[in-house]
């Protein structure tokens, strides 16, 4: 069996008993950043378990051996450091491995990040289009969002601090001056939701030095 275990986007009290219940039944545990998951087992008095590294840049080879150990009928959990595998993390590869090889899998839901903001954002929720982390550099993230002039759809992105003001810029740039959302350390002690027009967003953010992680929410084409 193969399990992807969502972890909280911050705040401990989201996490499910369901996941920790799944966590302390697993054979493996395959984790994004086995430092932080394993701090997450402590706080649940998960002990003993085998924790192996499963990231991006070792997705591929790592999943050839989650793979091994269940089709050996071992039952393993993947869980990123924040959220849900295969949403901006690794877990996609894998699924579709299990798949292709008839191995029973699941999933434990729970806090999403992107669900979230959109929500709070007020903009339309009905249909929305998640995009992920834009690319790094500037041409690129502007080709990147190019591809949403004109869509309908509200759309949603993922940015760290430290480029979010370029990432910011850059969409109003392609996409003209929308209402928009920021989130921002979103289920911890200072969680923030700024809402306006995507030049009033980043006059807000000012020229400090940024923390946490940041969602973008911009509305659709008119």
């Amino acid at each position: 069996m193969l399990s992807l275990v969502t972890t909280p986007i911050g705040n401990l009290g989201d996490m499910s008993q369901r996941a920790i219940d799944t966590l302390r039944s697993a054979d493996l545990i395959a984790a994004e950043d086995t430092r932080r998951t394993g701090l997450l087992l402590q706080h649940f008095g998960i002990e003993g378990k085998r924790l192996m590294p499963f990231y991006e840049h070792n997705e591929d080879r790592a999943g050839g051996k989650i793979l091994q150990w269940l089709m050996e009928g071992k039952h393993v959990a993947v869980c990123s450091d924040a959220g849900t595998p295969g949403i901006a993390d690794p877990g996609f590869t894998l699924v579709r491995s299990a798949i292709e090889h008839d191995i029973p899998l699941t999933m434990i839901p729970g806090p999403s990040a992107f669900v979230m903001a959109l929500v709070l954002s007020g903009l339309p929720s009905h249909s929305f289009t998640f995009r992920g982390f834009p690319p790094r550099t500037g041409g690129k993230r502007q080709k990147f969002f190019a591809a949403d002039v004109t869509s309908p759809y509200t759309l949603i992105y993922y940015e760290s601090p430290f480029r979010i003001r370029e990432t910011l810029k850059d969409a109003l740039e392609m996409l003209g001056d929308r209402r928009a959302a920021l989130g921002n350390d979103l289920t911890k002690l200072f969680e923030k939701v700024s809402r306006g027009t995507l030049s009033v967003l980043i006059e807000e953010l000012g020229a400090g030095d940024l923390k946490g992680e940041y969602v973008i929410v911009i509305e659709g084409a008119g």
